[in-house]
């Protein structure tokens, strides 16, 4: 057993270690081998070498995100911990800001996963983004097509979604065709609300400058001159998924997104975006990009979610 003393410096140790020391008791969770105490402004760490080489590089690694972002959160701690946290440090595109939206919201790519969504998007014309819910894939594709928007490199923005039922009767839902399947397309407005005023997001969905559809409409459509982004693609049929990547004109950019854990097809019927994958996995021009638990960014728990579903899912097959 050794012992190691790591000062904090540069930063406020309160900022580093919490309210109540909230925060390093989060973190000495993560390091169960180590025994940790935090004393004024220096951290003494005991156990093996090599964990202590470990925590000595992550502590430098809270410190440095605290005085870039003047923040340090729970779910930051975990980013940073993650197997990619040097590469979220060093990685200095991801301070560039997307879109700049409603009260002083700024959307940024978070987590190395959505940057490399990012790059891929500036890079290629035809990009898939496939990951669990909360990974970001959709707000940051809707993000990029704002900004190309703004930036006046498309004319139209498309959004589509397959309207697949996923455990309820579409035909008894209250209301009429709009109303029935709008709750199918609230995640791509909800994603637009934040991102532009409301009048002018009014004025853009009016005039077709912002078109929000489900997945047949886009049938026999030529898409040119427009950001286009299929929400939910994993429950497209492999017709439907030719369909629409073959609606693509000339200057449009199309990205795909999808999650492959939660496909409510018939099971007779495959996922063309699992098809898509297999078969398209070869074609340079096109962009691939896998989101995974690291990258959820919404509440804590959600991660543990997808981690405990995944474990029983392990579980049903080796049963």
């Amino acid at each position: 057993m050794s012992e190691r003393i790591i000062p904090i410096e540069e930063v406020d140790p309160r900022e580093l270690f919490g309210v109540n020391n909230k925060k390093f008791q989060f973190i000495a969770k993560q390091f169960p081998k180590l025994k940790i105490i935090a004393r004024g402004d220096m951290l003494k760490a005991i156990g093996d070498e090599k964990e202590l080489d470990q925590f000595e590089d992550k502590v430098a690694l809270f410190i440095h995100h605290l005085r870039k972002y003047n923040r340090l959160t729970e779910s930051n701690i975990e980013r940073l911990i993650g197997e990619n946290g040097e590469e979220l440090i060093r990685d200095n595109g991801g301070d560039a800001v997307l879109v700049h939206g409603n009260s002083g919201l700024q959307v940024k790519a978070r987590t190395v996963n959505q940057r490399r969504l990012v790059e891929a998007c500036d890079r290629k014309d035809m990009v898939f983004a496939v990951g669990p819910a909360g990974t970001g894939k959709t707000y940051t594709a809707v993000a990029l097509a704002v900004r190309a928007l703004k930036n006046k490199e498309v004319r139209r923005i498309i959004l589509t979604r397959p309207a697949v039922e996923a455990g309820e009767n579409l035909g008894f839902l209250p209301g009429d065709l709009k109303d029935k399947l709008d709750p199918y397309l609230q995640p791509l407005y909800d994603a637009l609300r934040d991102m532009i005023p409301p009048e002018r997001l009014r004025d853009f969905v009016e005039t077709g400058v912002i078109q929000i559809a489900p997945l047949a409409y886009m049938r026999g459509r030529t898409l040119d001159k427009a950001f286009v982004i299929l929400d939910e693609a994993q429950n497209a049929t492999k017709a439907q998924m030719k369909m629409f990547l073959t609606r693509m004109g000339q200057t449009a950019k199309f990205v795909i997104t999808g999650d492959l854990t939660q496909i409510d097809l018939p099971k007779r019927q495959e996922s063309g975006l699992k098809f898509s994958l297999q078969k398209l996995k070869d074609i340079e021009e096109i962009g691939f990009v896998y989101l995974n638990e690291k990258d959820v960014i919404r509440h804590r728990l959600v991660k543990s979610i997808i981690q405990a579903f995944e474990k029983g899912k392990e579980d049903d097959g080796n049963g």
